[in-house]
């Protein structure tokens, strides 16, 4: 069993089709099919359910995915500790909440210092990235912490005062009963911590309104859509400029605290250890600290 064979089966097995793996791996078709047929005689059953639209994992196709993502993750480990220590290079995959108003700074400052280094970021909610920091699908991500999880660790990055934001200076708790509240999807600590607040004070949403980005949800507030709960620090340029109003939320719920999470067991390549020692040194210039 070749190792490329894996990493055939597994982009058939996420894109669902021959064609489209055959597009992202840039191979002809015939290729594709005939080393999927060769793993499937070598492991002696289908892998696949195949239909008119694709294909789809079968039991046996789910149970090598899972085992190969395990293999093929351990083979670069092994490339990633021949890495020239002093001088990292490659890819680094890192998750964002998109309000970490820290991430410019250590950004910069990384890219400056790591030329070599080929930054990629993907945004989402915290629940989302701590899956995929799990699954070892990012090296590391910025979520809202703290993260209670046997397998991951975390650094402190910065400690923020959480705020509900609306288009109107006046504000009452009625209004979140009476205007619809714009939230990021479930899985959002911010949207936990409102969430809590509500059901501990009695509180009824008239409505819910999701969204996937912070500047659609800003938007949304500035043409008096409705409320939102973000980070106060995220929106202090369109408050001085009287675009949105902040409106204090109450203990317990106000503070929200940044962390930057990792899979504890997985091997630190030197990539991830100059980015998270990038971290260390400027989260102690704000006054934070290792959890």
């Amino acid at each position: 069993m070749e190792l490329n064979d894996l990493k055939i089966f597994q982009t058939v097995a996420t894109c669902g089709s021959i064609s489209k793996a055959a597009l992202e791996l840039n191979y002809v078709q015939s290729n594709i099919t005939a080393r999927i047929k060769v793993l499937e005689k070598e492991l002696r059953t289908p892998l696949f359910y195949r239909h008119k639209r694709g294909m789809i994992l079968n039991p046996e196709g789910k149970r090598l995915l899972e085992q190969s993502r395990g293999i093929l993750a351990g083979i670069e480990r092994v490339k990633r500790t021949f890495q020239d220590k002093s001088n990292p290079s490659g890819v680094l995959e890192i998750g964002i909440v998109e309000t970490v108003m820290a991430l410019p700074d250590i950004l910069s400052s990384y890219c400056r210092k790591y030329p070599n280094v080929e930054l990629s970021l993907k945004a989402g909610v915290t629940e989302f990235l701590l899956q995929q920091v799990i699954d070892m699908k990012l090296d590391g991500a910025f979520v809202t912490g703290p993260i209670r999880h046997p397998l991951i660790e975390q650094v402190e990055v910065i400690q923020e005062k959480l705020v509900l934001v609306s288009k109107e200076k006046t504000f009452s708790m009625e209004d979140i009963t009476q205007r619809p509240l714009l939230l990021y999807n479930k899985g959002c600590g911010y949207r936990e911590r409102l969430e809590s607040w509500m059901k501990t004070a009695g509180i009824i949403p008239k409505q819910i309104m999701e969204f996937g980005t912070l500047g659609t949800i800003i938007g949304s507030v500035s043409a008096g859509i409705g409320i939102t709960i973000i980070p106060e620090s995220s929106i202090a340029d369109l408050v001085a400029k009287g675009t949105v109003f902040c409106h204090s939320v109450p203990e317990p719920y106000h503070e929200i605290t940044t962390i930057f999470i990792r899979r504890k067991d997985s091997y630190t390549t030197s990539t991830l250890q100059c980015f998270m020692d990038e971290i260390v040194a400027r989260a102690s210039v704000k006054q934070t600290f290792f959890s």
